[in-house]
């Protein structure tokens, strides 16, 4: 086979396996949820429990509109849920992929350190 029908028939076997258009689109929506630093440590604080608005605010040194702005961002994207409790709502991470994404988003970034 020549090296031109060899690369034609490569590429249409990784072409075929490719996910549609839309999924790579949600894909690429999905992390850029992750490339906020004030979106990455919400999750990062949700990771370790769960929260109220109050305390995220506290932690992050930010105030709470803030906080609530970048929690219902995070709450359109499916990476955080709430959870009425009286008048307050406690925040968690979505599911587990959310901290399996973190997870292996900071086993990357650390590898060389």
């Amino acid at each position: 086979m020549e090296r031109a029908e060899r690369t034609k028939a490569s590429a249409e076997a990784v072409r075929s396996r490719l996910p549609d258009d839309d999924t790579i689109y949600d894909l690429a929506a999905l992390f850029k949820m992750f490339g906020d630093p004030t979106r990455a440590k919400i999750l990062s604080c949700l990771q370790i429990r769960d929260l109220y608005v109050g305390e995220l605010a506290e932690i992050l040194g930010m105030n709470d509109s803030a906080i609530s702005h970048q929690l219902r961002v995070l709450r359109s994207a499916k990476l955080v849920k709430g959870t009425k409790e009286g008048k307050e709502v406690r925040y968690s991470l979505d599911d587990d992929h959310v901290s399996k994404i973190m997870e292996c988003g900071l086993t990357h970034v650390n590898e060389e350190k």
